[in-house]
């Protein structure tokens, strides 16, 4: 306990109690260590991929390295002060996330997401978030348990998963939410990583990334509608390097209620392109997926997902991948379609427990690797996977 000088010299007049001070300064402690709250989760899942063959598994997010066996895929800590709803209000996130399923930074520490967030009070309160913090598009979250399905979709694995920069949310009203952030780069990589060199246009300083997101909520008398949600995100800059192509990403989504209370249903489409410093097309893919919720009892709900993704990147460029497809011939598009459904009860508290089934089919495409990535010794060129999968999920 720190005691300053004054302090000390009235309570030996008698005029102060150090037992007080004491006291005022642990409340002081309390309080500002009560406003913290700490929540995470740890996830774990069982996969068994029948007759398919563990090599080249199918290219979707955190695939790779599941087959056939038991995983502990991510555990995630994450310590927050929110906002109040004071004009001048501050908070902090600070979120560090391991496993083969992190999208945290690697290095010394994990760490996924840390900024300090603040509010303006300006109009109905414009909120800010400098630092490190989550990717703004797309129906599914980087955090699995708040996914309709545990295995992620194509359209997820096209974009990006973190930035690090400025990000300004206002609330025009409980209907409309417009979020617009300016970035290191709108690609995922290392904490401060960035566009650097005289590469880009030729200037010696590195460019920035522009990322949005506007939201939209069906007003409370809409009837069935009400509560319904829909999405229009559209991001922009150069990749992490000097030199590095122009990447764009576009995404529209939402999800509708029904006249069947608890069923709902959901759309997106993803889209991302390259370009050089030229404006050269030099890959691009899409995505596109519908779900289907039911939620036949408080603790038990199914869930579907069907997918159509395409792509193209050209060999000859030298320049990154998009993400999914793999390096081919300038002519080749490759198409993937995929089908999930997952049950999904709760036994016990703080528990998800889910079972998956999953099936990707690569269909045909300009030349004979596959989006799967090749062959598969005894098997020929591989263009199904089947996966069952449980997953178990502890949230505190």
């Amino acid at each position: 306990m720190k005691i300053n000088k004054w302090t000390l010299g009235l309570a030996s007049l008698g005029l102060v109690s150090l037992v007080t001070e004491a006291r005022a300064q642990t409340n002081a402690l309390m309080t500002t260590v009560s406003a913290t709250t700490i929540s995470g989760y740890v996830d774990t899942s069982a996969v068994w991929n029948p007759g398919t063959g563990n090599a080249n598994p199918a290219p979707y997010a955190f695939n790779a390295g599941k087959q056939d066996g038991f995983n502990v895929d991510s555990v995630d800590i994450r310590l927050q002060k929110a906002l109040e709803e004071g004009q001048w209000a501050a908070g902090y996130v600070a979120e560090l996330m391991y496993g083969p399923d992190s999208i945290a930074t690697t290095g010394d520490v994990a760490i996924r997401q840390a900024y300090v967030e603040f509010r303006a009070p300006l109009g109905n309160g414009l909120d800010f978030q400098m630092g490190r913090w989550d990717n703004l598009i797309g129906y599914e979250s980087n955090d699995s348990y708040k996914n309709p399905n545990w295995t992620r979709s194509y359209g997820y694995s096209l974009e990006p998963t973190e930035h690090t920069g400025l990000l300004t949310t206002y609330k025009f009203c409980d209907a409309v939410t417009a979020q617009v952030g300016v970035v290191d780069t709108v690609t995922t990589v290392g904490i401060n990583g960035r566009s650097t060199g005289a590469a880009v246009n030729g200037e010696p300083e590195g460019e920035k990334g522009f990322v949005s997101l506007l939201s939209l909520t069906a007003p409370t008398n809409w009837g069935f509608v009400s509560g319904s949600s829909g999405y229009i995100g559209f991001d922009w800059g150069q990749g992490p390097a000097g030199g590095a192509p122009r990447r764009d990403h576009f995404y529209i989504g939402g999800t509708l209620n029904t006249p069947l209370k608890d069923l709902t249903v959901g759309g997106a489409f993803d889209y991302v392109t390259h370009e050089d410093l030229g404006g050269f097309d030099t890959g691009h893919a899409y995505a596109l997926g519908g779900y289907l919720s039911y939620k036949l009892t408080d603790k038990l709900t199914l869930n579907g997902r069907i997918e159509f993704a395409e792509g193209r990147y050209f060999a000859a460029s030298g320049l990154a991948n998009v993400g999914v497809f793999p390096a081919g011939p300038s002519a080749s598009e490759e198409q993937i379609f995929a089908l999930t459904g997952t049950v999904q009860y709760q036994l016990w508290d703080n528990v998800i427990s889910r079972l998956e089934f999953r099936w990707d089919d690569a269909l045909d495409g300009g030349y004979s690797a596959t989006p799967f990535g090749g062959t598969v010794s005894g098997l020929g060129t591989k263009r199904n996977e089947v996966l069952l999968a449980a997953n178990i999920i502890y949230k505190f």
